[in-house]
């Protein structure tokens, strides 16, 4: 919303979901999948989960796809593709620092789980860091550093590299990574610029359009009636 406002001030106007969703009603569409480019199962999807069940009685049917890191599976096939593309040299003592955004609920959990399955891959040289979340920039600055690290590049852990990139990743992160004595660049791009990224949402849309999602007091019914 933030970005829709300062868009309008330039004099380009971009809907919200459910302005978007009103005006796939009123052009007569009956069948809607609504898939998000969040990474996280938080709050954003919360809030789009409550616009979606607002208007979902004007249509057949509305789905939504998962966000990208939604399942184990989403998650490792991320992390394998941030290695493949971002591959630290250890005998160089080169380090990688993946940077999100990071939220205040749960969800915040998924990065510690991609710092794992990171751990789990032999990815010894490949960090997780958040800015508003855990693990913290800290958090990974004190690994790179118990390791020896000579060298890191910084790289958004998010859709988009925007402000965050732009100003905490390639600004503050990087001085202060300079201030402890290690040579960092900032790589200035979003996942969502990744080929197998993409494909990771389009398969997610894929998913939602063979799958209807079952809420739980309808599982729980079933698993009464014995089905």
């Amino acid at each position: 919303r933030m970005i829709i406002r300062k868009l309008k001030r330039q004099g380009m106007v971009k809907q919200t979901p459910l302005e978007a969703l009103l005006s796939l009603r009123s052009e007569g569409y009956t069948h809607v999948v609504v898939q998000s480019t969040h990474l996280l199962d938080g709050v954003e999807m919360e809030s789009l989960r409550i616009d979606v069940q607002s208007v979902a009685p004007f249509f057949k049917e509305i789905r939504i796809g998962m966000p990208l890191l939604y399942s184990v599976d989403d998650c490792e096939q991320v992390t394998q593709v941030i290695a493949s593309l971002h591959a630290p040299n250890a005998k160089r003592r080169e380090h990688v620092m993946l940077i999100g955004h990071g939220t205040y609920t749960p969800a915040t959990a998924t990065y510690s789980q991609l710092a794992y399955m990171l751990r789990a891959q032999g990815q010894d040289n490949i960090h997780v860091a958040t800015i508003e979340g855990y693990p913290t920039f800290e958090t990974a600055l004190s690994e790179i550093k118990a390791a020896g690290g000579k060298s890191v590049e910084l790289v958004p852990l998010m859709f988009v590299a925007g402000d965050h990139a732009r100003n905490d990743i390639a600004v503050d992160y990087r001085e202060a990574l300079e201030a402890e004595g290690l040579s960092a660049t900032a790589c200035m791009e979003g996942l969502g610029q990744i080929p197998e990224i993409q494909e990771q949402y389009i398969e997610h849309i894929r998913q939602a359009l063979t799958h209807r999602q079952v809420g739980i007091m309808e599982k729980k019914t079933a698993y009464y009636k014995g089905e």
